[in-house]
């Protein structure tokens, strides 16, 4: 089965992008995924985060501050990660083997972490069509295009699910700046409801590799066991409680977002790419030249995100300094210049 042979194609490669561009001029301004260009402040840490295993009463304060940033009812709903990712599949293994609905197009990993946890997937594009499923994932703000689907209308598919021993999950990996009052994140006592959240997205920390399952505690209880001991590295532990508690920097910082994603799309609409969608760290573009606006950016250094199985399509992160706008104000004047002499007949 295809989706079990490996990892797809995601942003972020700086490897795939020279191997595509090899001439393009570097460093890359790699706007390829939605990752905040803007990292929480590093510190210093304790050396002993590093030349000792964590304590567990250092994980646990974690999961108590992440259980009251996120609104998850007590810590006890809250199960720390090295990353979302390493629990897909665990998560997928929560219900047996079955049908998977993915609600697409969307993050690819989620169908193939049901593949490798023995469920049949299908990605549907109904919303009503998750009733039929003994699994159901939605990503919620959605990955490429931003796409939000109402608390309420979770809740109810939960229920309907839950009554039937079916699992609904619910992947808020960019819910740090999207409708809040839409989480999930206070329901998953209910049971039948697992939550996703993503540490490194939003505090541009991607490379720490954490993140949180929210759900019953029974479930969060099955999903701790799976780990052991030790699950989350030193620096992952002291990074999240500093940064999970730091209101003030989450606040400025979504602020700060909003502005920043208003102004990519004023520049993208200049050139004739108006916003399709997308949540304030990465915007989402349609247009018929997609592939070639890839190429053109690219070959000057620009990366975003193409989709093979939606050439229209195009995804944009947020530059992360003065000089990386300039350079992508430069790159899409030469698109535009290009695609202006195509429709007067001019060769390149």
């Amino acid at each position: 089965m295809k989706l079990l042979e490996g990892a797809v194609d995601h942003g972020g490669s700086l490897g795939r992008a020279r191997a595509l561009f090899p001439n393009a001029p570097q460093p890359f301004v790699d706007l390829s995924t939605g990752i905040n260009p803007h990292s929480y402040p590093l510190f210093e840490l304790p050396a002993t985060s590093l030349s000792r295993l964590p304590e567990a009463g250092r994980a646990r304060e974690l999961t108590a501050i992440a259980a009251s940033s996120y609104g998850a009812p007590s810590p006890a709903n809250v199960v720390a990660a090295p990353g979302t990712q390493i629990l897909l599949p665990r998560v997928a293994s929560l219900v047996a083997p079955g049908r998977a609905l993915v609600l697409g197009p969307t993050y690819a990993e989620h169908a193939r972490a049901a593949a490798i946890a023995g469920h049949e997937v299908t990605e549907v594009s109904d919303f009503a069509d998750l009733a039929n499923a003994d699994l159901a994932v939605v990503v919620n703000p959605n990955n490429p295009d931003g796409r939000i689907v109402e608390r309420d209308r979770l809740l109810a598919l939960a229920a309907g699910l839950r009554a039937k021993g079916g699992l609904l999950v619910v992947d808020e990996a960019f819910m740090d700046v999207g409708p809040r009052e839409h989480s999930l994140a206070g329901d998953v006592g209910q049971g039948g409801i697992v939550v996703l959240r993503s540490f490194g997205k939003f505090f541009g920390l991607a490379g720490l590799r954490l993140g949180f399952a929210l759900a019953d505690a029974p479930t969060a209880q099955r999903l701790e066991t799976q780990f052991g001991p030790w699950a989350v590295a030193g620096p992952a532990l002291e990074y999240g409680i500093r940064a999970l508690a730091d209101i003030g920097w989450q606040d400025a910082m979504r602020a700060s977002l909003a502005e920043a994603s208003a102004r990519l799309d004023g520049l993208f609409g200049r050139f004739g790419v108006p916003v399709a969608g997308g949540t304030t760290l990465f915007r989402y573009f349609s247009l018929p030249d997609a592939a070639g606006l890839f190429s053109v950016l690219g070959e000057r250094g620009i990366l975003l995100r193409h989709f093979t199985d939606r050439p229209h399509v195009l995804r944009a992160g947020l530059p992360g300094n003065e000089e990386e706008w300039l350079r992508l104000e430069s790159a899409l004047a030469e698109w535009a210049a290009r695609r202006e002499d195509r429709a007067k007949g001019v060769e390149p």
